[in-house]
């Protein structure tokens, strides 16, 4: 018969200091903030998916592998509606089931966030939580672009 070892091992000061830290700051993040609602009723929007924003379709163009490997290192999901908006450019539009990550995307890659059909635009908030950065990613260059 074997004995299971995992419940033998001790957890050293620095992660047990990382572990509190982190469920102490859980009520912060799941905390609904202000300004940042949920879309609202329709009929292709999701209700496990309630929070849109929306990026302009040449920044996406320009920059997908970034915020690919960004979404990617920082746990967040990156699911595209398939709906485009045209107002001042053409918007793409992409669904969150959880609103810290919605603003999180909304704020790194300065997106419009969606209540029905329209943008509106909420403040920042102060103590909003940043990205993990990409290490070692290069500079964009617009000559590259074309």
């Amino acid at each position: 018969m074997q004995k299971s070892s995992w419940g033998h091992q001790h957890l050293t000061s620095d992660e047990a200091r990382r572990i509190a830290k982190a469920i102490a700051r859980l009520p912060e993040f799941l905390m609904q903030r202000h300004g940042f609602y949920a879309r609202g009723g329709g009929g292709r929007w999701k209700p496990s998916r309630p929070y849109h924003v929306a990026l302009e379709d040449s920044y996406v163009r320009a920059h997908w592998d970034e915020i690919d490997a960004l979404c990617k290192l920082n746990s967040i999901p990156f699911n595209a509606t398939g709906e485009r908006i045209r107002d001042g450019g053409l918007w793409c539009v992409y669904e969150f089931s959880w609103q810290m990550d919605a603003i999180q995307f909304w704020d790194r890659f300065e997106g419009r966030w969606l209540r029905g059909s329209e943008f509106i635009y909420p403040e920042r908030p102060k103590d909003l939580p940043k990205l993990k950065p990409l290490e070692n990613w290069p500079k964009f260059d617009p000559r590259k672009a074309r």
